[in-house]
C-alpha cells in the first residue's frame, strides 16, 4: 500500500479544519483535508448558517405582526416551510462549492472518506495511507440523543433542518441556546411550542438576567415552558403523535415532533485515537493544552471536538493560530479563550461577552459593581407587543473595569461585536460614560447607565 506524505493533515472539513489547512498552505505547507460529509461542517450545513436563515424568516414573521401598528394593511398568511427549506438548501450547496474551490485554489488536496489513525503519524482513508509531521483533529461534535425508551422517535437539531413541513405541535427538550433558538423559529413560523427543562431556568451557563428575561419573553409570546421536567420515556400517542413522560409521572402529549436539544458529544467514533495514544477527558473530548496540543507530540485538536467554547469563530481562530505557530514562525501564537463574545439567536436575540455577575462575584467579591437597564425599545413603543430589553454591565475595582457585558433585546446580536472590542481592550465604566450616545437607539443605554 502506497503512502502519501504531507506537512499537515486536517481530519475534518469544518470551520476549524478548513481554516487551519488554508492558513498552513499560505505559509507553503503541503496540506490535505479529510472529510466524509459536506464541506463546512456543522456550522454551514446543520448549524449557524441554516439556523440564521430560519431566524431571519422568524424575524420577518414578527415584523409582519407589527406592521399594522405602523399603518400597513398587511395580512399574515401561512408560511411555506418547504419553499424556505429549498432556498436555504440551495444556498448551503453554493457554500459547499465555494469551500471546495477555495481548497483547490490553495492547492490543498481534499479526500472524501473517514480517517482512522494507524499510529501517531499515520492515518488511513478508504485504503489510502497518509502521513504527516502534524495531524489536526477537527471532527467537531454531534447532537446527543438521551438513553431513554422511545428516544429514537424524536429528532435532533440535525433533523430540524431535514423537516420538509412545519409540525403543528412541537416539544423541545433542553434549556441551552440550541433549544431556545429552534423553539423560537418553530413558534414564530406557526408551530405551537412547549419547552421542557430539567431545572427551573433557561440558558444556565449565561448570566442569570439573560435566562430569566428570555423565559419571560418566550412565555409572553405563548410558548409553554415546563420546569423540572426530567424525561423518562418518549411514548407513541394517538393518531401517530408523541407523548413525553417525566420521571415524576407527568405526561405531555399530542406532539407531531419532539426535538432533543440536550447537548453535543465529540465526534470521535472510529477515529482510532487509542492507536495514536491520544488522551481524552472524562466526557470523551480530546484533551488539549493552551496551544491546542494533545498529549502526543505532533497531534493537535481544535474546535468542538475539544469541548472548549464550541463556537465557529473560536474554531477558526484556533486553527489559524495553530498554523501560524507551526508553519508561520510564531512560536508563542495561541488563542486566548477569555472574553469570547457570542450571540443567541432567539426572539429577542441575546449578546454576551465576559464574566457573568455570579462569576465576577466569585472571583472578585465586594469589588464588583453592577449596572443594569430595563426598557421597552422604541420599535415597540407603538406596537401591541412590549418586549423588554435588559442590559447589564459587570464592573470590577475602583476604576470600574468592565469585565462583562450582557444584553437581551432587538439589535443585541449586532451591537455586541463593537462592545466586545471595547471590553477586550480593557474599557472602564468611565470610558463608556465618556462616549457620546447614538440617539435614538437601544445601544445608547450601554453608555448612559447610572
Amino acid at each position: 500500500m502506497s503512502t502519501s506524505s504531507f506537512d499537515l493533515i486536517a481530519i475534518g472539513g469544518g470551520s476549524g479544519g478548513l481554516a487551519c489547512a488554508q492558513r498552513a498552505a499560505e505559509y507553503g505547507a503541503k496540506a490535505v483535508v479529510i472529510e466524509s460529509g459536506r464541506l463546512g461542517g456543522t456550522c454551514v450545513n446543520v448549524g449557524c448558517v441554516p439556523k440564521k436563515v430560519m431566524w431571519n424568516a422568524a424575524s420577518i414573521a414578527t415584523a409582519l405582526d407589527d406592521a399594522a401598528h405602523y399603518g400597513f394593511a398587511v395580512t399574515r398568511h401561512d408560511h411555506d416551510w418547504l419553499a424556505l427549506k429549498q432556498k436555504r438548501d440551495a444556498y448551503i450547496e453554493r457554500l459547499n462549492g465555494i469551500y471546495a474551490r477555495n481548497l483547490a485554489a490553495k492547492s490543498i488536496e481534499q479526500i472524501r472518506g473517514r480517517a482512522r489513525f494507524l499510529d501517531a503519524r499515520t492515518v488511513e482513508v478508504d485504503g489510502r495511507r497518509l502521513t504527516a509531521e502534524h495531524i489536526v483533529i477537527a471532527t467537531g461534535g454531534r447532537p446527543m440523543i438521551p438513553d431513554l425508551p422511545g428516544a429514537e422517535d424524536g429528532i435532533t437539531s440535525d433533523g430540524f433542518f431535514e423537516l420538509e413541513r412545519r409540525p403543528r405541535r412541537v416539544a423541545v427538550v433542553g434549556s441551552g441556546y440550541i433549544a431556545c433558538e429552534l423553539a423560537g423559529a418553530f413558534h414564530e413560523l406557526g408551530s405551537a411550542v412547549e419547552i421542557f427543562v430539567r431545572k427551573t431556568h433557561l440558558l444556565n451557563q449565561f448570566d442569570a438576567m439573560l435566562g430569566a428575561a428570555l423565559m419571560r419573553e418566550l412565555r409572553a409570546q405563548g410558548i409553554v415552558i415546563h420546569e423540572q421536567f426530567v424525561p423518562a420515556e418518549l411514548q407513541p400517542d394517538e393518531d401517530g403523535a408523541h407523548a413525553l413522560r417525566a420521571q415524576d409521572g407527568r405526561r405531555a402529549c399530542g406532539f407531531d415532533s419532539v426535538l432533543w436539544a440536550i447537548g453535543r458529544s465529540p465526534n470521535v467514533a472510529g477515529l482510532g485515537l487509542g492507536e495514536a495514544g491520544v488522551r481524552m477527558d472524562a466526557l470523551g473530548f480530546v484533551a488539549t493544552d493552551e496551544y491546542q496540543d494533545t498529549n502526543v507530540p505532533g497531534i493537535h485538536a481544535i474546535g468542538d471536538v475539544t469541548g472548549r467554547a464550541p463556537l465557529t469563530p473560536v474554531a477558526i481562530a484556533a486553527g489559524r493560530r495553530l498554523s501560524d505557530r507551526l508553519f508561520g514562525r510564531m512560536p508563542g501564537r495561541k488563542l486566548d479563550y477569555g472574553l469570547i463574545p457570542t450571540v443567541v439567536f432567539t426572539h429577542p436575540p441575546i449578546g454576551t461577552v465576559g464574566l457573568t455577575e455570579l462569576e465576577a462575584r466569585a472571583a472578585h467579591g465586594d469589588a464588583v459593581k453592577i449596572y443594569v437597564s430595563s426598557f421597552v425599545g422604541m420599535h415597540n413603543a407603538i406596537t401591541e407587543r412590549k418586549p423588554r430589553t435588559e442590559m447589564k454591565l459587570v464592573c470590577v475595582g475602583s476604576d470600574e473595569h468592565i469585565v462583562g457585558c450582557h444584553v437581551i433585546g432587538a439589535g443585541a446580536d449586532e451591537m455586541l461585536q463593537g462592545f466586545a472590542v471595547a471590553v477586550r481592550m480593557g474599557a472602564t465604566k468611565r470610558d463608556f460614560d465618556d462616549t457620546i450616545a447614538i440617539h435614538p437607539t437601544s445601544a445608547e443605554e450601554l453608555v448612559t447607565m447610572r
